[in-house]
């Protein structure tokens, strides 16, 4: 069972789409990736994933339950952080924890203990005490004291030093190692997501642009260059992503549908970086069609 799955998902803010036609499947025991730039869509996604937003048409099923309406039965399923990590900030951390416990079954305050202990962060600290790193440690851990089978987080690690950002995502991958939690999250970051994901979601312009495994992302994309491309045929099975070009030479990202051998073109394997970058910067100038392309094969919250 997917573990967020939609059909022509939309969403309208008055006369702004923040979300259109969008159309996707993540697979369970992956952690998703939503690349994209500000205004794409992501957060409108999430908030629609945890309940926290209602479609304005089209359908959204998190774990094989549509999330509004379904607020009990799916609520102590599903970890959601917000990218504004709300806390009260009066609190000390251990009231933050009690407070955590009261309202969620699954709790486990061992769970809670433990990392904050291993992150150096004291029980009695006060939430207005501590930094903006050490504030987004405790979000998450209220997140995964409640022992969710998914975890949809908001920009986890925004703003955060790299020093604080290495903590959050180890903490984040330790609880993915020991617990098979299924994750979604949105990221600026594209090095977290070579780092700490498998499955990649990239929009634009409030649609879905690419969506699928990280492996078969990067497997499926080449460069294809070559000096004097005049009357050179690009091979059948490609499908051009973009283009690089100058007097001398010309430089294609393509995605196959077959394996490539072509001796007239020097086949070269793109980063992921490259590859992302390829389709935001096709997104942003084609925004009018921008939509997902098929793969070959085949304010504060925090609960």
């Amino acid at each position: 069972m997917p573990v967020i799955e939609t059909n022509g998902l939309s969403k309208r803010f008055g006369r702004k789409w923040g979300l259109r036609d969008c159309s996707l499947s993540i697979p369970a025991g992956k952690v998703a990736a939503l690349v994209g730039p500000n205004g794409a869509g992501k957060s409108t996604l999430l908030r629609m994933a945890a309940g926290l937003s209602r479609p304005t048409s089209g359908e959204i099923n998190v774990l094989g339950e549509v999330p509004i309406g379904n607020g009990a039965s799916l609520l102590k399923r599903v970890g959601y952080l917000d990218q504004e990590r709300p806390l009260y900030r009066g609190f000390r951390v251990d009231e933050m924890f009690r407070f955590g416990e009261g309202t969620n079954p699954t709790w486990n305050m061992t769970t809670a203990h433990t990392y904050v202990e291993q992150l150096g962060i004291s029980l009695r600290d006060r939430v207005n005490n501590l930094s903006g790193g050490q504030q987004a440690q405790v979000a998450l851990t209220i997140c995964l004291a409640k022992q969710p089978e998914l975890l949809i987080l908001d920009e986890p690690a925004a703003e955060l030093d790299p020093v604080a950002r290495e903590d959050l995502l180890r903490l984040l991958m330790r609880e993915v190692a020991e617990r098979g939690t299924s994750v979604v999250l949105s990221t600026h970051a594209l090095g977290d997501v070579g780092s700490i994901c498998d499955y990649l979601v990239i929009m634009s312009h409030s649609t879905i642009v690419l969506a699928d495994d990280l492996e078969f992302v990067v497997e499926s994309h080449r460069f294809l260059s070559a000096t004097s491309p005049s009357g050179r045929e690009l091979p059948e099975g490609v499908t051009v992503i973009d283009t690089r070009s100058s007097s001398r030479d010309v430089t294609y990202l393509v995605r196959m549908t077959l394996p490539l051998v072509d001796e007239t073109w020097e086949i070269t394997e793109p980063t992921l970086d490259e590859i992302i970058m390829a389709y935001l910067r096709l997104a942003r100038e084609s925004p009018s069609t921008s939509s997902r392309h098929e793969s070959p094969s085949t304010q504060g919250q925090i609960s």
